[in-house]
């Protein structure tokens, strides 16, 4: 059974009211962030069971792009959450891959192209407005590999050149997608990698797990990632599943301590969280964390320290999606929290201006950086979800402020989640479909 290009559907807007505290329990779905790499690691397999792949609408995106490059993708009947990848046996003709500019993630169909075609010609990327995000170090790598990059003003092509057998090189800053790009253009031509200065993010280092898995050879320390493929061509199937997504358990557990509830968040992998659940801990929110679950506590009383949630790439950093999430969350906290992501470096240019229309006071130091004092008091008006983070942040503001708040570009959301407005609801949560 084979798939074609899908999106999730659904309302646009939401209708948010402050209510009871939440409580209860709620399963993550699988990560977007971590299912997208995995998915073109294992189209450069001979055949991958991938389980847990969530119904957001990137990820849907990117398996019909994975189709239209040719590569057979299909779903057990018995498992919605399961896609079966296997490559073709025979070369793929080129053809048009117009909606790649749908989403950032697109440049990791580099090397699943290269292995089909011996080319890759994409649109430039898109995803979410939050600043530049340019591809010049990805260019960088492709022409370590002997690849030739041409560009032009709607996208890039990228020509396999001749395979080297080694390939050693060192970022400049440990980008998660350039990491990932190198790993995956190692893996499509065969050769062994020395990656410098790279990234370790779960979503890195799980790419790594799954070629182990396939019979390679993997080392992954601060200071370097190396990779050797295995003797001859891997045979049978290998079977590899999506981890649940951190990024949801971080926006469902911060949602329950700003409304004073307690519940618990299933489906983790605990150490992903760590940083997360440390900051909740610091300011005096009490959470239980063990390797699959994250359980927020009710606080008896906050602690008035200051929370300082600083996106970082570097090794134990807090990832940047996490951010938005912690700055609604400190909204109802008591002190004077700082907030900053140059990683993103458009992302407060979206969620401040949304903030402020619910009546937050928060003060921009720079394009990058911001300090609140709260708690804040907010009423409920109109805003929109300009990128997936932003949405979510809103939500949890929402659920706080005074009054009914509408939400709308539920779309953006979307596209990293499957339905998070139903997860809040499962937890008590009145939100419904369009303004009532």
């Amino acid at each position: 059974m084979t798939l074609a290009p899908t999106s999730v559907t659904g309302t646009h807007a939401v209708a948010v009211r402050p209510g009871r505290p939440l409580s209860g329990a709620v399963r993550v779905d699988g990560s977007k962030n971590a299912a997208l790499p995995l998915l073109a690691a294992a189209s450069l397999r001979r055949s991958v069971h991938l389980s847990g792949v969530p119904d957001s609408s990137d990820v849907q995106l990117m398996l019909g792009l994975l189709q239209q490059c040719g590569y057979h993708i299909a779903r057990p009947v018995t498992d919605p959450h399961t896609v079966v990848v296997h490559p073709r046996n025979s070369a793929v003709e080129e053809g048009e891959l117009a909606d790649a500019n749908r989403i950032r993630a697109s440049y990791y169909l580099v090397a699943p192209l290269l292995a089909a075609r011996g080319q890759a010609e994409l649109p430039w990327p898109g995803g979410c407005q939050i600043g530049e995000r340019g591809m010049d170090l990805h260019f960088r790598v492709y022409e370590l590999f002997g690849d030739t990059v041409t560009v032009d003003a709607g996208g890039y092509r990228v020509s396999a050149g001749q395979r080297r057998d080694k390939v050693t090189f060192t970022l400049p800053f440990r980008s998660r997608g350039a990491s990932i790009a190198a790993i995956l253009r190692s893996v499509a031509a065969g050769s062994r990698l020395e990656l410098r200065n790279p990234n370790l993010s779960p979503e890195t280092t799980r790419v790594l797990a799954a070629l182990q898995t396939a019979g390679w050879q993997t080392h992954a320390s601060e200071e370097k990632i190396s990779l050797a493929p295995p003797p001859g061509v891997p045979a049978g199937t290998v079977s590899l599943a999506v981890p649940g997504d951190k990024i949801e358990a971080g926006t469902l557990a911060c949602a329950i301590a700003a409304s004073g509830g307690e519940g618990r968040i299933d489906g983790i992998h605990g150490p992903d969280v760590k940083v997360l659940a440390e900051l909740l801990d610091w300011v005096g929110i009490p959470v239980t964390l063990t390797a699959g679950d994250l359980t927020v506590h009710c606080a008896d009383e906050v602690t008035g320290r200051p929370m300082r949630a600083l996106a970082s790439l570097d090794p134990g950093g807090l990832d940047a999606d996490f951010e938005p999430v912690l700055m609604a969350l400190a909204l109802t906290l008591p002190g004077t929290h700082l907030f900053a992501d140059a990683i993103n470096p458009g992302r407060h240019g979206n969620l401040l201006p949304q903030l402020t229309r619910l009546g937050a006071d928060i003060k921009e130091i720079t394009p990058t950086q911001c300090r609140l004092t709260g708690p804040q008091r907010l009423t409920g008006a109109a805003v929109r979800a300009m990128d997936i983070r932003t949405g979510s942040a809103l939500l949890i503001a929402a659920l706080n402020a005074r009054g009914t708040t509408t939400v709308t570009g539920l779309d953006q959301l979307r596209r990293g989640h499957t339905d998070l407005p139903a997860k809040l609801r499962q937890l008590g949560a009145d939100i419904t479909e369009g303004p009532r």
